[in-house]
């Protein structure tokens, strides 16, 4: 009978490699884009799109960055379960989203605006703050957050001077 009620252990465990000296700060979309940039699969950058998650610790330094999902030509799957999976067992106090457009456009979709507002919603409620959106080209990036691209001097507007978009509910 006690076999029936056997259920796994859940252990969450996070190990970071590097001293937190020398993690690199994020404080502008232009910082989130280089580090992002170098370590995304160049070969992958204009073939098919991936999405990934930048995880920031409270001081705005980064800790890692999490794959979420590959997928097409024209799109991928960011399922947020995963996406907060990651950033808890992180123990992120902020993330930013990534994906890549490999067709080279730098503008954001419909749905990218919408991920990016649920994703903060659902933030909002685990206490983890969702910054900003990155697409990246092999062209450059753009930030939802500052609405510009890579060679705007709005993309070294740091992150702390932004208003983050109002939600709705």
């Amino acid at each position: 009978m006690r076999d029936v009620f056997k259920v796994s252990e859940i252990q969450l465990v996070y190990k970071h490699s590097a001293q937190r000296s020398i993690l690199p700060y994020v404080k502008t979309p232009y910082d989130a884009f280089n580090i992002l940039f170098n370590q995304w699969d160049e070969n992958r950058l204009d073939l098919a799109e991936d999405f990934k998650v930048l995880l920031l610790n409270r001081a705005n330094q980064a800790i890692g960055i999490c794959p979420i999902s590959s997928g097409g030509i024209a799109g991928t799957v960011a399922d947020p379960k995963l996406i907060f999976a990651a950033a808890i067992k992180a123990a992120a106090s902020s993330i930013i989203l990534a994906h890549n457009h490999p067709s080279g456009n730098l503008k954001p979709s419909e749905v990218d605006i919408s991920l990016t507002k649920r994703l903060q919603k659902g933030g909002l409620l685990l206490d983890i703050c969702v910054p900003d959106h990155i697409i990246l080209t092999s062209a450059g990036f753009y930030s939802i957050a500052s609405e510009c691209t890579f060679n705007e001097p709005c993309a070294h507007t740091p992150y702390a001077e932004m208003m983050l978009p109002i939600l709705e509910y």
